[in-house]
C-alpha cells in the first residue's frame, strides 16, 4: 500500500519557515509565518488568556466530550462578536471546528454535499490553503481579479467583472476583513456593490474573517461581514480565534451557517455536527472554553480588547514607518499603500526573482508572492528592509 504513495507538492510557507531556520546569518529577518509577533520576535500568551486558563485550571471538573458542534456558549460567545445583532440568533447555526482551517475545510465540505456541481470563485490571490483544500476536495475553483500590483489596492472593476461570470448557486468566498495575502480591503461603498451582486445572480457568499480586531477595529472589522450577513439570503462564516486570541496552537475556530430563514436552522445545525462527526467527531474545547470566559467576564473581556488594540496600533505603526523609511530612500510615494493595508499581511507587488534576491543577498524571508508579515519587523528592522527593497529595485 505505501509504495503506491504519491510525493506531496511542499508547503510553501513551511518550506521558507524551515529555510529561514538554516539561514546561518545573524542579520536576517522572517516575513514569511503568518503569526504575530511583538517587537522580541515572540509570539505572546496574552494576559487574559493566562488568568483564564488559571481560572479554567482551578475550577474545571471534567475533561469530558462535550457536544458535536462544540460548547452551545462558545457559539453564543462568538457569534455575538462577530455577528453582534446584523441577525437574530435562530438565523444561525454554527459548530466548533480545529481552527480557522477547520471551519473553511467543513465549509466547503457542506458546499459538496449540498451543491455538488457549485463552483468557488476565490480571489487571485488569496490563502494558499484555500485553494489547496478545494483542490484536495475536487471541488472547481474560479479565481477573480482582485489586487492591483501597480496600484497596491483592490482592482474592484475585474473583480467584478469576473463574479458576473458566476452563476446562480456558485459560492463566492471572500475575506471579511484583513485581506491575506495581499491586506487589501474593500470599502463599505464595494462591499455593498458586490452584495447587489450576489442577490442580483443568486450566488452564495462565504467569508473567512481569520484577523478580526487586527485591522481597524474589533468593530469595524466586523461590519462587512455583518452587512453581508444581514443582507443576503444565506452565506457562510469561517472564524478563527488563533490570531485575535494568540491561542494558535490551541486550534480554536467556528463555523456559522446563516440563513434567514430561521425555520432552516435546524437542519443546518444537524448538517454541521454530522459533518464534524465524519471528519473528528468532537471539536477541541479547550481554547473554545477560554475565549467563551473572556467574552462573558467583564474584566477578562476589557484586559483582551486593551492588550488587542495595542497589537493593532502596532503593526499601523509599522506600516506607517515603512512607507514613510521607503518615501524618504526613493523620494517617492509609491509604497504609501502599505500604510493603507490592514491586518498582519501586505503583498509588495514585485516578482518572485526580486523576492528571492531580497533573500540571497539581504537574509530577509518573504513568501514568492511578495507577501510579507508586517508583525515580523520591529522598529530596528524597518529601516533594514526599506534599505533592501531599494537596493534590489522592488
Amino acid at each position: 500500500m505505501f509504495d503506491q504513495l504519491k510525493s506531496q507538492p511542499a508547503d510553501k510557507i513551511l518550506a521558507l519557515m524551515q529555510a529561514f531556520k538554516d539561514d546561518p546569518r545573524e542579520q536576517k529577518i522572517d516575513l514569511g509565518v503568518g503569526v504575530y509577533k511583538n517587537a522580541e520576535g515572540v509570539t505572546p500568551v496574552m494576559r487574559a488568556i493566562k488568568a483564564a486558563e488559571h481560572r479554567l485550571w482551578e475550577e474545571q471538573q471534567t475533561k469530558a466530550y462535550v457536544g458535536l458542534a462544540g460548547d452551545p456558549a462558545f457559539a453564543d460567545a462568538m457569534i455575538g462578536l462577530i455577528l453582534g445583532d446584523a441577525v437574530p440568533r435562530e438565523a444561525v447555526a454554527a459548530a466548533a471546528t480545529p481552527g480557522g482551517t477547520g471551519a473553511c475545510r467543513q465549509a466547503f465540505e457542506l458546499i459538496r454535499m449540498a451543491t455538488p456541481g457549485a463552483r468557488v470563485f476565490v480571489s487571485d490571490p488569496t490563502w494558499p490553503n484555500h485553494l489547496s483544500i478545494l483542490s484536495y476536495l475536487g471541488m472547481d475553483v474560479v479565481p477573480y481579479r482582485y489586487f492591483d500590483n501597480e496600484t497596491g489596492g483592490v482592482d474592484f472593476d475585474g473583480m467584478l467583472a469576473d463574479l458576473r461570470a458566476a452563476r446562480a448557486g456558485d459560492v463566492v468566498l471572500l475575506h471579511g476583513c484583513c485581506h491575506n495575502p495581499t491586506g487589501a480591503n474593500l470599502n463599505p461603498v464595494e462591499w455593498q456593490a458586490v452584495i447587489d451582486l450576489l442577490n442580483e445572480s443568486g450566488l452564495i457568499p462565504m467569508i473567512d474573517i481569520a484577523y478580526q480586531g487586527f485591522g481597524d477595529g474589533l468593530e469595524a472589522d466586523a461590519a462587512a461581514t455583518r452587512m453581508v450577513a444581514s443582507r443576503v439570503p444565506e452565506c457562510l462564516i469561517a472564524a478563527s480565534c488563533s490570531k485575535n486570541f494568540g491561542i494558535y496552537r490551541e486550534r480554536t475556530g467556528l463555523l456559522m451557517a446563516v440563513s434567514q430563514d430561521t425555520a432552516q436552522r435546524k437542519l443546518n445545525q444537524d448538517t454541521l455536527a454530522f459533518l464534524n462527526r465524519q471528519n473528528y467527531s468532537f471539536p477541541p474545547d479547550h481554547g473554545a472554553r477560554l475565549v467563551t470566559m473572556i467574552l462573558n467576564d467583564e474584566a477578562l473581556r476589557a484586559d483582551w480588547m486593551a492588550e488587542l488594540e495595542d497589537v493593532r496600533l502596532s503593526m499601523l505603526s509599522l506600516r506607517q514607518a515603512l512607507a514613510d523609511e521607503l518615501q524618504r530612500l526613493t523620494g517617492s510615494d509609491r509604497f504609501a499603500f502599505l500604510a493603507q493595508h490592514r491586518g498582519m499581511f501586505s503583498r509588495l507587488g514585485t516578482t518572485p526573482d526580486l523576492v528571492e534576491k531580497l533573500r540571497a543577498e539581504h537574509g530577509i524571508y518573504m513568501i514568492g508572492d511578495s507577501r510579507m508579515n508586517i508583525a515580523g519587523l520591529n522598529a530596528n528592522t524597518v529601516p533594514v528592509l526599506a534599505r533592501a527593497i531599494v537596493d534590489v529595485g522592488v
